[in-house]
C-alpha cells in the first residue's frame, strides 16, 4: 500500500469532540487504500499548563525532568486517538516517541532527531495497523527522553514521511492553509495554492507561524511534498514542493511579519578586523540571536555597529554587553524599541529586478521610515515603527496585487 502520514496540532486534538472528529477523517483514509501513520500535539492548551506546573514548583526546573513532564501531554492524545479508532473497528496502536524508533541527539528541550529506527512501526504496519506517534518527542542512545523544541511536532511528522518515504505529509491545523499573509491583519489576505520549499522556509523564519522552520528543511532535503490543510473542513489546502507549476506573473507571493523588534546601536567600536567577530561571540554566548547587522566606518578609527534582536532578549543582551564593555571597547550603547520587521518573499523576485525598489517606494508613498534592510535571492525585510505595521502591510499586500485572486491549481486525490 501507499503510505502517508497525517500530523494533527494541538488546536485540532482540543477535546474528545475534536479527537473523534480526526479519527473519522483518519477512517476516510484508511478506507481509500493507505497505509497511515499520524503524529499528534498535546490537546489544545496541555503543554501550557504543564509549564505553568513545574513554574509553581521551581523558576528553574531541570531541563531532563521538563522534558519528562511536557512528553506526557502527547502521550493522552495518541492513546485517547487510539481507543477512539480501535472502538470503530480500525485497528490502531499508539506509541510514544522511544517506542517508535526516533532518536535524537543528547540535548534537553530543543533536540535535533539524528536517527528513525524504522521496525517497530513497520512491524505494526505490515499488520495493517494505523500507528499513532506523539509529536515533539525522542529518546537519545542512552534511553533519555528529549523533546525537539517549538515546532517539534511538525519536524516528527516530515521526518517520518522521510523516513517512509511517504508520498505525502499533511499538516492539519486550524487554518486552511498558507495565506499571503496574517489575515488577521489585512483583510484581503488569500490563501495561496502552492509555495516553494524555499518560499514556504522564507516565510516560516521571517514570521509566518504556520510550519516551524526545521519542519520546512526536512522537508526540501528529503524532498517531501507538503500540504496545509485545515482539520475542521475538507477544503484544499496549500501544497508545498520543490518547484510550483503555476506560472503565476507574480514576483511577490507572501508577506511576513515580526512584532517585538529591538535595534541595539554600539557607537566608538574600534575600526579593526576583529572587532564584529568579538561583539558577536559575547551575544552568541549569551544565547542571544541576532537578524539584521549594519556596519558604518565612521573614520579610519572608530566603527559603529547596529542590530536586530527578539525584545525578549533584551535584557540578556545589555547585560552581556555591557559586561564585555572594557572588552569590546565601545564608547556608547543606543536601543531602539517598539520595531516590527516586514518582508516580501518571492521566488520571482529573482527574475524581476526593481521589488527591493518598488517596495520602498510603496513605503515612501505611505510616510513609513525605514530603518534597516535585509536581503536575499527571494525576500527584502525592512525594520519600521511597530505602530506603521498594520498600513505598511496594506499598502504591500495591494501594491504587489497579493489580493487578486487566481486561479488554483486542482490538487490530485492523493493530497
Amino acid at each position: 500500500m501507499t503510505l502517508q502520514v497525517m500530523k494533527f496540532g494541538g488546536t485540532s486534538v482540543g477535546s474528545i469532540e475534536k479527537i473523534q472528529r480526526v479519527g473519522s477523517r483518519i477512517q476516510k483514509k484508511k478506507a481509500a487504500g493507505y497505509d497511515v501513520i499520524v503524529v499528534v500535539s498535546a490537546m489544545g492548551k496541555t503543554t501550557d499548563h504543564l509549564v505553568d506546573l513545574a513554574a509553581g514548583i521551581t523558576v528553574r526546573p531541570s531541563k531532563r525532568e521538563m522534558d519528562m513532564l511536557l512528553a506526557t501531554g502527547e502521550q493522552q492524545t495518541m492513546a485517547l486517538l487510539a481507543m477512539y479508532l480501535i472502538n470503530e473497528g480500525i485497528e490502531a496502536v499508539s506509541m510514544m516517541g522511544w517506542q517508535a524508533g526516533m532518536v535524537t541527539e543528547a540535548s534537553h528541550g530543543n533536540a535535533r532527531i539524528a536517527d528513525i529506527k524504522r521496525e517497530s512501526i513497520q512491524k505494526q504496519l505490515n499488520l495493517g495497523k494505523v500507528v499513532i506517534v506523539a509529536g515533539f518527542q525522542g529518546v537519545t542512545e542512552d534511553f533519555e527522553i528529549t523533546t525537539l523544541g517549538r515546532g517539534g511536532s511538525d519536524t516528527s511528522a516530515v521526518a517520518l514521511a522521510a523516513a517512509f518515504k511517504a508520498e505525502l505529509c499533511e499538516i492539519y491545523t486550524d487554518v486552511e492553509g498558507v495565506y499571503t499573509t496574517d489575515p488577521r491583519y489585512v483583510s484581503k489576505a488569500r490563501k495561496l495554492a502552492e509555495l516553494s520549499y524555499d518560499e514556504m522556509l522564507e516565510m516560516a523564519n521571517l514570521g509566518a507561524g504556520v510550519l516551524h522552520p526545521r519542519s520546512v528543511e526536512n522537508a526540501k532535503k528529503y524532498k517531501v511534498p507538503l500540504v496545509v490543510r485545515s482539520s475542521f473542513n475538507d477544503e484544499p489546502g496549500t501544497i508545498i514542493k520543490e518547484e510550483t507549476s503555476m506560472e503565476t506573473g507574480l514576483a511577490v507571493s507572501g508577506l511576513a511579519f515580526e512584532k517585538e523588534v529591538t535595534k541595539i546601536t554600539l557607537l566608538g567600536l574600534p575600526n579593526k578586523i576583529e572587532t564584529l567577530s568579538n561583539v558577536f561571540k559575547v551575544l552568541a554566548g549569551a544565547g542571544v540571536n541576532v537578524d539584521i547587522i549594519i556596519q558604518n566606518a565612521l573614520d579610519k578609527e572608530t566603527t559603529s555597529i547596529s542590530f536586530t534582536i527578539a525584545s525578549t532578549h533584551l535584557a540578556d543582551a545589555l547585560d552581556v554587553l555591557k559586561t564585555n564593555q572594557p572588552i569590546l571597547s565601545y564608547s556608547d550603547l543606543n536601543i531602539e524599541s517598539n520595531l516590527a520587521k516586514v518582508s516580501i518573499i518571492g521566488s520571482g523576485m529573482v527574475s524581476n529586478p526593481g521589488v527591493a525598489a518598488d517596495m520602498f517606494e510603496v513605503m515612501s508613498n505611505i510616510d513609513v521610515k525605514i530603518k534597516m534592510v535585509s536581503t536575499s535571492e527571494i525576500k527584502v525585510s525592512t525594520v519600521i515603527p511597530t505602530s506603521d505595521l498594520n498600513k505598511a502591510l496594506e499598502a504591500l499586500h495591494e501594491a504587489f496585487h497579493l489580493d487578486s485572486p487566481l486561479v488554483e491549481p486542482e490538487l490530485s486525490s492523493k493530497a
